[in-house]
């Protein structure tokens, strides 16, 4: 049975999945984005961008590594560990 835990992740016999694919990044209940492809931008350098933000701040995309459907972005600072926001069971 799935059962959705985001707009972009599902859980199915015990692991994470992308909604695009159904690709499976993990085990429920563990991390999902290090299985994810990331790319990592500097929030400076994005449109719009006003001149006081912080220098080091990147945007951080994690992507299905299958599909390529976007599955979350965080902003943090590039030693900052993952937001584990979503690791449900």
């Amino acid at each position: 049975m799935k059962k959705r835990i985001s707009e972009t992740l599902f859980v199915e016999s015990g692991k994470i999945c992308c909604t695009s694919c159904s690709h499976p990044l993990a085990q429920a209940g563990t991390s999902w984005k290090k299985a994810a492809a990331l790319s990592t931008v500097p929030v400076a350098t994005l449109p719009g961008t006003g001149s006081n933000v912080e220098p080091r701040v990147v945007l951080r995309r994690f992507a299905c590594p299958q599909c390529g459907h976007l599955l979350d972005t965080e902003t943090a600072l590039p030693e900052d560990p993952f937001l584990e926001d979503v690791v449900a069971a």
